[in-house]
Parts: C-alpha cells; sequence; structure tokens
C-alpha cells in the first residue's frame, strides 16, 4: 500500500524495529493493542487519534526530531488531502454543556469495548426515541468519547429521514465508499455491489460509523458491517424493530436535576440558587423534554433582562407553550411536526383525536371509539406512533402522551379537523365511556353482578375482576366523561352511571372523587322528576362527604336533608341509609349519645324495609360506635350477633363475605382495646383471609395493628414489630380524613413500637 497512510505506517515499524521492541512489547509498554499496532503498521487502519498517538511515542522513548516526525506523519495520513477528496468522518459540533446519559453512554462504551475484542459481528446501537430527546447530540457525545478506540477514524451521516425525501441508500454507500479511500472509477454501480464492497473494506478497518436520523430498517441494512471491529451508532426517532441482533437504547426524559442541570448550564438566571424552585417548574413545564428545554434556556440567554420567572409566564398557557418553544428555525412544535408528517393517514386520525382523552393514559378500545374502528385496527396504529416516538407505552396494554406531544396533538385536531366531527367524537367517547362503566360497575351490585344479556362491547368484563380493572384504569376518562354528560344535561346517563358504581364507590373508599361523582349525581337527579331516586343521590353524597373527605359537618347535614325527603316519599330503605351516614359522622364529632342512637334506629329501619345489607353493615358500624364509646363488651356482643345474622338473612355471596370480614374485624379491636390478647390473635387469624380476598387494605391495616399489639404483649417481639409496621404502613395509605378511629389506631400502633425499642 502506497500513500500517506503507509508512510506513517513504515514510519512506526521503523521507530519499533530501531527501539529494539517486538508488537507485544510496544502494546505493553504503550497501552495499545497489538492488533492496533499491527493495523497500523500494515495501513490497514488511519493514524491514531492524539492521546494514542502519544502513548505509543511515550512507549517507544522517542523525543525530539524523531517524535516529530512521527507527529507529521500522522498529521498527513489524517488529513482530508490524504486521500485527495474531502473524508465523511467530521462529526457535527457536539454541545459543550451536554448532561445526563451516563447509563446509556456506559452501554455505548461496553459496545465499543465488545467492538474493538473482534468477537462475533461488529456491534450495532440503535438510539430510539421521540423527537426532541437529544438523540444526536448523545450519538456525537459518545462518539467524541470513543475516538481514540476506532484509530481508523470516525464516519458520520446524517440520513436526513424525517425528510420528506431522505437520502438515497445508494447516496450514502458512495459517500461512505469515497470517505474510505475507494476511487470513483472502483465504486460499483449497483446498491448490493456497493454494500458488499463497503463490507469489504469494513471487515480490516476499526472505525465508528454514526448513522444519524434514520427513517428505516431498509435504509439502514445495506450500510451495515458484517465482520470486523467496527462499531455503528444509529440514531432514529423509531426503534427500527426490523433489525435482528441489535442493542437497543431508548433515551427517557431527562430527571429533574439534570434538566435543572441543562438549564442552569445554558442560562445564567437558571444557576442562581435563589430561583430553584422556579427552575423546577420551567423544567416541568419544558417536559424536561431536552430541546424544549434547550430551547427555553437559550431564549433566556438571549434576553439578560427576563427573569426565570418571566420565562415561566411565557410557558404557563397551554395554548401557547408549543409557540413560545421556538428560537430560530427550530422549534418543539416543529420537530414533531416532522413525524406527523410521515404517519399514513389512519394513524394521523388516531394521534389528533387522542386529544379528547381526558385521562393520563388510554387502551385500544378508546382509540377505537375515537376514529369508528376495532381494537385491533386501533392498536396496530398505536403502536404506529409509538413506533415514530409520538406515543409513549404505558405497562402492557395502556399508552400515553408526553405533555408537549399532546398539546401538538390538540393543535392538529383544532387545525385538521372541523367542529361537527370534534363534538361528535367527544360524543362518541363520553357515551361509550359511561355505557361500559354501568356494565362493569353492576358487577359489584348484588342485583346484577353479570353482565347483561346480549352485550358485546369493546372490553372483556365477564368478571368481577376485570370490571373492576377496568373501573380503576379509565377512572380518569369516566370522571370527566361524567362532568362532560352532566354540563351537557344529560342527566339520566349521569345518574345511572353513578348508581351502577355504587357498592364498587363503597369497596374504593377512601378515593376523594367520590365527591365531586356524588355531588354531580346528586344534581342530575334533582332535575329529574323522580324523588325516591333522588333521596339515594344525597344519601350516597352524604357518605362520600364523610368517607372520603372527613368533612363530618356537612355529611351530616346533608344525610339529614335524605332522611327527611326518605320520610316523605315513604322509602324506609333510604332512610334508614340517611341516618346510618347521619350516626357515622355524629360519631366522628364525638357526639357518641346521637351516634348510638341513630345507629340503632338505622338497622331497625333496614329490617323493616327487607334492606339485609343494610341492616348487617350498619350492625358493624354500631359495634365500631361502641368501641368509641369504651362499651367493648357490647361491641363484641354485636359482632357476633351479626355474624349468626348473616348467616340467617338471604344475602349474596360477596357481601356476605363484606360482612364477615367487617364484622371478624370490629372484634378484633375490640378483644386488643381489652387486652384480651388470645382471642385478638384468635379472630384476626379468622379475618385475615377473608379482609385479603375482598382486598379492604384498610381493614387489614387494622388487624395487623391490633394483632401486632396482641404479640407484643405477649412477647413475640419479632412478629410484632412486622405486623405493626405492616398496619401502619396499610392505615396511613387508606385511612379516610377526619377518621378518629382510625388515628387512634394508628397512634396505638406506633407507640408500641416505639416501646419495642
Amino acid at each position: 500500500m502506497t500513500g500517506p497512510r503507509s508512510l506513517f505506517g513504515d514510519r512506526l515499524r521503523a521507530l519499533r524495529r530501531s527501539a529494539g521492541l517486538t508488537m507485544e512489547q510496544l502494546a505493553e509498554a504503550s497501552g495499545v493493542s497489538s492488533r492496533a499496532i499491527s493495523d497500523m503498521e500494515r495501513g490497514y487502519s488511519r493514524a491514531p487519534q492524539a492521546r494514542t498517538l502519544a502513548a505509543l511515542a511515550d512507549g517507544l522513548r522517542v523525543t525530539g526530531d524523531d517524535r516529530a516526525v512521527l507527529m507529521a506523519a500522522a498529521e498527513q495520513a489524517r488529513s482530508p488531502s490524504a486521500a485527495g477528496r474531502p473524508r465523511l468522518g467530521d462529526l457535527p459540533r457536539g454541545v459543550t454543556d451536554f448532561v445526563g446519559r451516563a447509563e446509556e453512554l456506559a452501554i455505548v462504551r461496553k459496545a465499543a469495548k465488545l467492538a474493538s475484542s473482534g468477537d462475533g459481528p461488529p456491534p450495532v446501537v440503535v438510539v430510539h426515541g421521540q423527537p426532541g430527546l437529544g438523540k444526536t447530540a448523545f450519538a456525537v457525545r459518545a462518539a467524541e468519547e470513543l475516538g481514540d478506540s476506532f484509530p481508523d477514524g470516525r464516519l458520520y451521516v446524517d440520513l436526513r429521514g424525517v425528510d420528506p425525501s431522505p437520502v438515497a441508500v445508494g447516496e450514502v454507500l458512495l459517500r461512505l465508499l469515497r470517505a474510505l479511500d475507494v476511487s470513483a472509477g472502483r465504486i460499483a454501480t449497483g446498491d448490493d455491489d456497493r454494500s458488499a464492497q463497503l463490507r469489504t473494506l469494513l471487515r480490516d478497518r476499526r472505525c465508528l460509523l454514526v448513522l444519524d436520523n434514520a427513517r428505516s430498517e431498509d435504509q439502514v441494512r445495506p450500510l451495515l458491517p458484517a465482520g470486523g471491529r467496527c462499531l455503528v451508532i444509529v440514531t432514529s426517532r423509531r426503534a427500527l424493530g426490523g433489525l435482528e441482533g441489535v442493542l437497543r437504547i431508548e433515551l427517557p426524559l431527562l430527571a429533574g436535576f439534570e434538566s435543572a442541570g441543562l438549564l442552569s448550564a445554558i442560562a445564567a438566571q437558571a444557576a442562581d440558587p435563589a430561583v430553584a424552585d422556579q427552575v423546577q417548574t420551567l423544567s416541568r413545564l419544558c417536559g424536561h423534554l431536552p430541546l424544549a428545554l434547550r430551547i427555553a434556556g437559550t431564549r433566556l440567554a438571549g434576553r439578560p433582562q427576563w427573569t426565570v420567572e418571566n420565562m415561566i409566564a411565557r410557558l404557563a398557557g397551554a395554548d401557547r407553550r408549543l409557540a413560545a418553544l421556538a428560537a430560530g428555525d427550530t422549534g418543539v412544535g416543529t420537530a414533531f411536526a416532522l413525524s406527523y408528517a410521515q404517519l399514513p393517514a389512519p394513524a394521523a386520525t388516531l394521534f389528533r383525536r387522542l386529544a379528547h382523552v381526558p385521562g393520563a393514559d388510554f387502551a385500544a378500545p378508546l382509540a377505537a371509539v375515537l376514529t369508528e374502528t376495532t381494537p385491533a385496527d386501533a392498536e396496530d396504529h398505536l403502536d404506529e406512533l409509538v413506533e415514530f416516538g409520538l406515543l409513549q407505552p404505558e405497562g402492557v396494554d395502556r399508552y400515553r402522551f408526553h405533555d408537549l406531544i399532546r398539546l401538538f396533538a390538540d393543535e392538529r385536531l383544532r387545525t385538521d379537523e372541523s367542529p361537527e366531527t370534534r363534538d361528535a367524537a367527544i360524543e362518541r367517547m363520553t357515551t361509550w365511556l359511561l355505557e361500559t362503566a354501568i356494565v362493569a360497575g353492576r358487577w359489584y351490585d348484588p342485583d346484577y353482578a353479570a353482565l347483561p344479556d346480549g352485550w358485546a362491547g369493546l372490553v372483556p368484563l365477564t368478571s368481577l375482576e376485570e370490571a373492576g380493572a377496568w373501573l380503576r384504569a379509565e377512572t380518569d376518562n369516566w370522571l370527566q366523561a361524567l362532568r362532560v354528560a352532566a354540563a351537557q344535561g344529560s342527566h339520566q346517563l349521569v345518574v345511572d352511571a353513578v348508581r351502577a358504581m355504587g357498592y364498587y364507590s363503597d369497596e374504593t373508599r377512601p378515593w376523594s372523587g367520590w365527591i365531586e361523582v356524588l355531588k354531580l349525581s346528586s344534581t342530575a337527579a334533582a332535575a329529574l322528576p323522580d324523588r325516591w331516586q333522588l333521596v339515594g343521590h344525597i344519601n350516597n353524597y352524604a357518605w362520600a362527604l364523610m368517607a372520603c373527605g372527613g368533612r363530618a359537618g356537612e355529611s351530616a347535614e346533608v344525610a339529614m336533608q335524605g332522611y327527611r325527603l326518605a320520610e316523605e316519599v315513604g322509602n324506609l330503605q333510604a332512610q334508614g341509609l340517611a341516618m346510618q351516614f347521619a350516626a357515622t359522622a355524629w360519631r366522628n364529632l364525638g357526639r357518641l349519645d346521637d351516634a348510638l342512637r341513630a345507629h340503632r334506629e338505622a338497622y331497625q329501619l333496614s329490617d323493616r324495609a327487607g334492606n339485609h345489607i343494610g341492616y348487617l353493615w350498619q350492625s358493624v358500624a354500631y359495634a365500631y360506635t361502641l368501641q368509641m364509646a369504651d362499651r367493648y363488651d357490647e361491641a363484641i356482643d354485636t359482632c357476633r350477633q351479626t355474624l349468626v345474622e348473616v348467616d340467617r338473612r338471604p344475602v349474596p355471596p360477596r357481601q356476605a363475605l363484606i360482612t364477615r370480614s367487617r364484622a371478624l374485624t370490629a372484634m378484633t379491636i375490640a378483644h386488643c382495646a381489652l387486652e384480651q390478647w388470645a382471642e385478638c390473635l384468635h379472630t384476626g387469624t379468622l379475618a385475615l383471609p377473608l379482609v385479603t380476598e375482598i382486598k379492604q387494605p384498610e381493614d387489614l391495616g387494622r388487624i395487623h395493628i391490633a394483632m401486632g399489639r396482641a404479640r407484643a404483649a405477649l412477647d413475640h417481639t419479632a412478629q410484632a414489630r412486622t405486623d405493626l409496621a405492616r398496619g401502619v404502613e396499610l392505615l396511613e395509605a387508606n385511612v379516610a380524613p377526619g377518621n378518629t378511629l382510625d388515628m387512634g389506631y394508628l397512634a396505638q400502633a406506633r407507640q408500641t413500637l416505639a416501646d419495642l425499642g
């Protein structure tokens, strides 16, 4: 081989031999591998980077003229004129304020070590993710750090994958071959032959190849080496799932401290510790997206008179945030638009209409409703959006927008679809969510507890578990649908949906959202002529105020409104429920005599009305109030009688299970209060599997606390600590505000834990 590259190799070989060193000895002295030295001497690789070259010179112990000659030969080999044409190896300008990505860079370094070993095919790292994550900046930073590991150079090409016309594969191959010193006359004419030429050349080189901004697998596959000691870094908005045997790195959003660090590095205003909280707010408004953060920081830096608060004010309005996140020819919205423009028409329609979804996440059935397709088709389009970096998968079968991409989707929705089309989509979504909530909620109602005949919905609701899973996953969405229906005056739909979820609400307290839900249904019911229906919703609103908000005074007042209305319409069952809710509120207000009187009246009314479930549940509530009055023996007797009654009365299986679990829980607590430790452990052991089965975390916490106190008294210290810690954890996470009983249990548990040391 002739030319500047062989001149450097010849010079290196001459100096090594003059020093009396073998390749292995020079490798040991310099820290450069013997294989790399062999490649340099034979002209199979370009001259090394500066640090490697210095290490070789130090290993050879050359100084003065000999060192200068070696350096000059290396510089000549690396110069663009060495090949008689411009080289493709120049990387784009890196950023000086690069932050984060430590774990991801470590993965690329590991891949580089694997490449250097020559074991197996050259590693390919695909760096992918949504627009604006800084994929190119990451690839350039990695290439800068790894330059010395690839002495034959770093080849960079922008594939322009988001342009309307990406760079053709044949053109990319031509550029790469010319960069590797293949003369124009020797470059093949066909893409397949050029690809084979590239693979042949790279087999004997140690190059780092950066393929930036790839659109598809077809654009990348012909450029990949089949052997040798190269490393390839591909960046793309898509995961390029069709490429086999590659390592994928999905870049995440920056962490909060990294976002703050980037803003501080760009704009002096953000580096002031006094505005740290404001910087965090600005970071959140930017969605922790590097492109958005960089634009916000640049705008701050360009306006020294601005404060961080000024920038926050400009981003505060969701309707103008994307417009504010633009600087010069760069903008967050512009970056998103490039991906949007590539979407097939069905995926683009879905992308826009998903802006209607009120919740943070959603699944394929809701997407199908918005686009009037099947869930299977919707799922395919959702996966397309994920592939294009416009949607993020959430768990197994749900999806979510990045906050800024949601704003962009909303812009496209308002621009690309008519008001009539938007209104129709909202109507379909609202109706479907509430009708599905009715079917799901009725699984908890003993009067239904099954699918209606002939019902064929878009989601599987064939069991209580499936129904509960859907209601929990779609809470934010059906709640907003309820608000929309209420605002539109669809009063009966609101009433039907909330009525259907009545038993479900009891199992999911103390969620504070039930206060709003039941306020909406009470208002809707008041607008309808059925006053019998109205009293039930007023009662349930009273329940929510206490059970989910700790608002005892308001709860008692609303409950008595319900009682009076129930009395007017002759609804004994509703009277009993109203009196029960009043009793619970008075108990938490410390009005124990009023509460006990109300409890007795409540279960007597329920008994007269034939409301067996209400009778049993109110009996347990009475037992808890007896405990607050320090009448523990009476509380235990009441619970025992409840357990007898639950077997005697015609109660559906699940409601019977709930009653037994609640009665045994109350008995366990009462035995604990009486320091009847053996009885406490016995009833607690009976209660635990029942409470676990019905998934009542607050009752589970109460039982663990009672059993923990019993075990502490019996000197079973280790198990006592475990029980108490678990009980405190459960009850703290689930206690309803204003629940004085549970506050007392927690105080006792913490004191016992402290006494155990």
